[in-house]
């Protein structure tokens, strides 16, 4: 699909919040709206749109990791992440006019134009959009949008977080599926992170309809024992994972350790060696304790820090086994 690219850096329609001081060289935050390349400020959603009246949207969530002795971002698994939204876009009714390849390009030139020199956050959205108050799919324009910031750790990568079992319970498959990253499901993650954190916690593990494990509040579970890797199935309503998917990918190459995918009881993480949340947001972080119960996960010989370093690894390139995950966009000098 030809873009269209109205945008230009010196133009009187910016705004002087969106440039620097006077002798300074104007820097502006851009976003992609609408088909279009627009300053952050330009872009707005109508408060009629079913997006915002009902949640109608999903989205991915994608890193990028500055490196600064090439200035340059590594995307990670970007074409993954591009291929799951349009896939889960088939759920819910949404399919944009862009192709994956499309999509990517859109990415790499919204990251040149922001001129990022640090690690960053990128996400893409999917969203029924115009003047609509039926709450319906079909009856409603799909539009896509992006933006990117620069984000540092989302969760405490050293000391560990202190988590606990979530009273709300995770959204079945059949009500809202967790795998599609739906905007209103996340009505069910803001409820168990914000008791968590009102009871002294770090995050939440929520429990499927069912009572057994499904994943943290918006990022998927790993527990070991016995140096085995243990995660809920994709049955038990969790996300599909594309970090997940990494984990058991270069746990398995990397270090020998296998992944066991399987129904996981309540007790059983009060009784696993170690674990650790997983995601694009989370990356990979330990659990020091889970319903007040300590766990062995901050040694520095665990399992769970050989992961966390491979990781690192992987994402910031360093792992030439894994360079096809990475998308090295150099920024502008």
């Amino acid at each position: 699909m030809k873009l269209n690219d109205t945008t230009n850096p010196t133009s009187d329609l910016l705004s002087t919040n969106e440039a620097t001081s006077v002798g300074q060289e104007q820097h502006i935050e851009y976003v992609f709206f609408e088909n279009n390349f627009v300053p952050y400020n330009q872009a707005s959603i109508n408060l009629r749109s079913p997006a915002f009246l009902y949640g109608l949207s999903i989205f991915e969530g994608i890193r990028g990791y500055y490196i600064a002795e090439s200035n340059s971002i590594s995307v990670f698994r970007m074409a993954d992440h591009y291929r799951r939204l349009l896939s889960n876009g088939r759920v819910v009714h949404m399919q944009p006019d862009y192709t994956v390849e499309e999509l990517c390009d859109i990415t790499e030139e919204l990251i040149l134009r922001n001129c990022h020199t640090q690690d960053i956050y990128i996400r893409p959205t999917l969203y029924k959009s115009g003047e609509n108050i039926t709450p319906s799919f079909s009856d409603a324009e799909t539009t896509f949008c992006l933006w990117t910031k620069p984000l540092g750790n989302y969760l405490d990568l050293e000391k560990g977080l202190k988590i606990c079992i979530s009273n709300w319970r995770r959204l079945s498959d059949n009500s809202i599926p967790a795998r599609i990253k739906a905007g209103g499901a996340y009505v069910n993650t803001a409820l168990a992170v914000t008791d968590a954190r009102k009871n002294g916690f770090d995050d939440a593990i929520l429990l499927t309809q069912d009572g057994v494990v499904s994943e943290g509040s918006a990022m998927n579970l790993f527990l070991v024992k016995d140096n085995v890797l243990f995660t809920p199935g994709k049955t038990e309503d969790i996300l599909e994972g594309i970090t997940r998917d990494t984990i058991i990918t270069v746990a398995e190459n990397e270090l020998g350790v296998h992944t066991v995918e399987r129904t996981i009881d309540r007790t059983e993480l009060y009784t696993a060696d170690e674990a650790f949340f997983c995601g694009t947001g989370a990356e990979v972080a330990p659990i020091q304790s889970i319903d007040g119960r300590e766990l062995f996960t901050l040694n520095q010989t665990s399992l769970t820090r050989k992961i966390q370093a491979l990781y690192f690894q992987a994402v910031k390139n360093q792992l030439p086994k894994y360079s096809d995950w990475c998308s090295v966009i150099l920024c502008k000098s």
